[in-house]
């Protein structure tokens, strides 16, 4: 009697989940049209392409290779490069850096054939405590915090999709365009989690 009733509870809690449109963390609604594209980039083996790419696949996004050079049957996401850098968020007493701010921006474009050209971009900010002491434990700390920034900012670059399915509905030709912080140069005040440049 008991099996019966816990299996009517699951696959009410099924139903209820696939109506509402929940879906797994990490995972967008990518649009049909962009379900199948080409990922171009100058870099097809370095750590961006290869996160980009895992993003793409965990959202069912079908990834073509370009046989033929300049293709125009297929969606292209051209990948540009991966800015990163650092602002001084806090100092020691002594002056010395005790905090930074780390900072990365991805730009991309998605072309979609005979309907134009979406710039799309993302910047992640993270906090990084300068630990002087521990110069071992700090590199492969950052290390871990680029990569965790680097995953994110795929994510949302993909989030981004959804921007592209909605400009071309609006029949615009191009998203507009928006200004991207440089990394490094006096940024204005900034989330110490994450934060994205809308496009």
């Amino acid at each position: 009697m008991r099996h019966p009733i816990i299996r009517l509870f699951v696959m009410l809690a099924v139903v209820i989940t696939a109506g509402c449109g929940f879906h797994p963390r990490g995972t967008t609604q990518v649009p049909s049209e962009l379900k199948t594209l080409i990922v171009s980039t100058g870099d097809p083996y370095g750590p961006l392409a290869r996160t980009v790419r895992q993003q793409l696949r965990i959202n069912d996004v079908t990834i073509v290779e370009d046989t033929k050079q300049n293709r125009t049957d297929i969606p292209t996401l051209r990948l540009g490069p991966e800015v990163s850098g650092r602002n001084t968020a806090s100092v020691f007493i002594s002056g010395t850096s005790a905090e930074y701010q780390l900072v990365m921006t991805l730009t991309a474009q998605v072309l979609l054939p005979g309907k134009g050209i979406y710039p799309i971009s993302t910047t992640v900010y993270r906090s990084f405590f300068d630990n002087p002491n521990a110069a071992l434990a700090k590199d492969a700390e950052q290390d871990l915090i680029t990569q965790e920034m680097r995953q994110r900012a795929a994510e949302q670059l993909v989030r981004k999709l959804l921007t592209v399915h909605a400009a071309q509905i609006n029949n615009k030709e191009t998203l507009p365009a928006s200004v991207i912080p440089v990394p490094g140069q006096g940024s204005q005040e900034a989330p110490s989690s994450s934060a994205t440049s809308l496009q």
